[in-house]
């Protein structure tokens, strides 16, 4: 059963959508570690390690995802993991382009970027899919991991 660890980050205080999708997570046989609101970077990249997570699922709603996940993936390398990561929600404020925000958090190191109205069944099935790629291209030792648009 792969392992997922999610949660809201930084300062951000709104539950409701990581709530859903713990629970179609659940629904579809996922171990899920869900950290709350208010998590500091710091903290998903403890418990990736500490649950040996298969993928992290970082929510954000108050616009400031950008400044609240920069270093996350340094944080990653630090504690020695490497998991599918995947960010979604109201990533940014202001007068910005869709593209222009996936694109910063690709370079970011995200896997996956999701804008505010994906669906959770499409998280799901965007990570069942990320999580078979990962297992196997780790059989035939592929250096890279792809990356995506996202939905």
């Amino acid at each position: 059963m792969p392992t997922v660890v999610l949660g809201v980050i930084g300062s951000d205080a709104h539950v409701v959508g990581v709530t859903i999708l713990e629970h179609a997570l659940k629904e579809n046989e996922f171990d899920v570690i869900n950290l709350g609101a208010q998590t500091p970077p710091e903290d998903f990249a403890a418990a990736a390690a500490e649950n040996e997570a298969d993928a992290v699922l970082v929510s954000s709603m108050d616009g400031h995802a950008e400044r609240n996940c920069e270093g996350l993936h340094e944080l990653f390398a630090d504690v020695g993991v490497d998991p599918v990561t995947l960010v979604g929600g109201n990533l940014a404020v202001g007068q910005t382009t869709a593209s222009e925000v996936r694109d910063r958090f690709l370079d970011m190191g995200f896997d996956y970027v999701f804008e505010s109205g994906a669906t959770p069944e499409e998280t799901v099935e965007t990570l069942r899919d990320a999580l078979d790629y990962s297992v196997r291209s780790q059989a035939t030792e592929s250096p890279a991991r792809v990356r995506s648009n996202g939905l």
